[in-house]
């Protein structure tokens, strides 16, 4: 099939990668410096045991995913409404846009835009843009499907593309359980500049980190989410699968750009103001990247 993916960062360049070496059309559409790259040379997908230039096509505009079944999007939390007007003139009715981002309500906000079918996806993976046009993968990769009329179809291709996936009729709690994990990493690895394995050793970052995810496990019962699964073997298990990764959060403020951090830590305290739930930590934790944010912003 033909697959766009909308906001060809790291994320969206690994999945995009992986279904084009499985030999579907793929179109990637991102910032200039990548596409530019990619036309030049293909898309360096680099992993374990794999590291080629796949033929790929890419562009900068939306128009370019005209004709896709399938649109991997990819795009940051902040920038979902603009995004999916942009897309909206250029897909069918029955495209679906898979909603491959941080956060928890994306799909929702996406459905106020397109008519288009809309699923979530609660992505764990561990990848980077390690220049132009160049993905590296650093660990795991799984996939997890809201229910929709092409999903079967989509997880179907994604696994004979070697990319585990499941359908979940809890995706809500999947994503809050992605959520809580993003919350407990991406703003202590992006103010310390640290990956996850050095981070957690350090003095004090497990009880930080235990309190923060208290702090949002406290917020989904509240608002009566279920989350599935151990949570703590699931916080553990990310410094232990993903040691040499840095949060996307860390990885926007290293470059400079705003980061998705009100849609992380500051969703728990937004939605702890109005189930009345205590969210100091989570608080924090969203003020600090903020305050940075804001003094890179000025100088």
């Amino acid at each position: 099939m033909k697959v766009a993916v909308m906001g060809a960062g790291a994320v969206g360049c690994y999945y995009g990668g992986m279904l084009a070496r499985a030999g579907h059309e793929v179109v990637l559409i991102g910032r200039a410096q990548h596409v530019e790259a990619i036309r030049r040379a293909g898309l360096r997908l680099d992993m374990h045991g794999f590291d080629r230039y796949l033929q790929v096509q890419a562009s900068t505009e939306a128009s370019a995913a005209h004709g896709a079944q399938l649109v991997l999007f990819c795009v940051k939390s902040t920038d979902t409404e603009s995004a999916g007007q942009q897309l909206k003139p250029y897909l069918a009715a029955d495209t679906l846009l898979l909603t491959m981002q941080n956060g928890v309500d994306n799909a929702d906000r996406l459905r106020t835009q397109v008519s288009q079918p809309v699923a979530a996806a609660v992505v764990y993976v561990a990848t980077e843009m390690a220049g132009p046009g160049h993905v590296r993968h650093h660990g795991r990769g799984e996939l997890v499907i809201e229910p929709s009329a092409a999903s079967e179809t989509v997880a179907h291709a994604f696994v004979e593309a070697q990319v585990p996936t499941e359908i979940s009729d809890n995706v809500r709690g999947a994503l809050w359980a992605k959520l809580v994990l993003n919350c407990a990493y991406n703003a202590l690895s992006a103010l310390a500049q640290m990956p996850y394995g050095q981070l957690v050793e350090r003095d004090g970052v497990p009880a930080v980190i235990a309190d923060v995810v208290a702090e949002c496990l406290a917020v989904a019962q509240a608002d009566g989410v279920a989350i599935p699964g151990d949570v703590a073997a699931a916080v553990r298990r990310i410094a232990e699968t993903m040691p040499t990764q840095y949060s996307s959060t860390a990885q926007d403020m290293a470059r400079g750009k705003r980061s998705e951090i009100d849609h992380l830590n500051g969703l728990i305290v937004r939605r702890g103001e109005a189930l009345g739930v205590r969210t100091p930590a989570n608080r924090v934790l969203h003020t600090l990247v903020k305050l940075v944010e804001s003094q890179r912003a000025a100088g």
